[in-house]
C-alpha cells in the first residue's frame, strides 16, 4: 500500500499557529510570575519535542519569556515495555523553575491509544505538581484504549488500526509532511 500525504509543510505550520492561538485563548493570554514562565510546554520525544519547540517559538514571538519549553521522556513509564521493543531513552529536560503550580502542556506528534500520554502523566509525578495538565497533538487518529483526549489538535485523522501515520519534520527527517498508508 502506498502512503499518501495528508499534510505538507505549510499545513503543519498553519496547524501549529492555530494550536498556539488556541493555547493563548485557553490560558487567557500568557503571563509570567516573578520572571518565570507560568506555561510550560513539555515535548514527548522524539517529534513531540520538536513540535513543542516550534509552538514555544510561536508563543515567544507573541509574548517573550512567558513560555518555557522542555522534554519529558516516558520510555521507562510505559506499560507495554514487554510487548514493544524499547527505543533509546532521551533526556528529560524540565525548564528552570520546574512545573509546580504551572500549566503544563504535553506535546506529541500522534495521539493513538493514549498509552504514551498515560505514561507521561505518570512521569510528571516525579517532577512536581502542575496546576493543570493539557495535551496538544499534531494528529489525533482515534483508536483510544484509555480515556484520554487532546485539548489542542492540529488535525483529526480517522484511520484504521492497520494504517500507519508517519510524521516527518525537517529537523530530523529529509522532508516535512504527514503521511498515512
Amino acid at each position: 500500500m502506498t502512503a499518501r500525504s495528508v499534510l505538507q509543510q505549510a499545513d503543519i505550520a498553519r496547524a501549529l499557529t492555530r494550536i498556539s492561538h488556541e493555547i493563548l485563548e485557553s490560558n487567557r493570554g500568557l503571563s509570567s510570575v516573578d520572571g518565570e514562565a507560568d506555561l510550560v510546554l513539555l515535548g514527548i520525544p522524539t517529534r513531540g519535542v520538536l513540535l513543542a519547540r516550534r509552538l514555544g517559538a510561536i508563543l515567544d514571538g507573541i509574548q517573550p519569556g512567558a513560555v518555557a519549553v522542555g522534554a519529558l521522556d516516558v520510555t521507562m513509564y510505559r506499560d507495554d515495555l514487554s510487548k514493544n521493543p524499547t527505543r533509546a531513552s532521551s533526556p528529560t529536560e524540565i525548564p528552570p523553575g520546574g512545573i509546580d503550580g504551572k500549566t503544563v502542556i504535553l506535546v506529541d506528534d500522534v495521539l493513538y491509544s493514549g498509552r504514551t500520554i498515560r505514561a507521561a502523566l505518570d512521569a510528571l509525578n516525579d517532577f512536581g505538581r502542575p496546576r493543570a495538565v493539557r495535551l496538544a497533538v499534531l494528529i489525533d487518529r482515534g483508536h483510544r484504549e484509555l480515556p484520554i483526549r487532546a485539548d489542542f489538535v492540529g488535525k483529526n485523522l480517522p484511520s484504521s488500526a492497520e494504517e500507519r501515520i508517519n510524521v516527518r519534520l525537517s529537523e530530523i527527517d529529509d522532508s516535512e509532511e504527514v503521511t498515512i498508508g
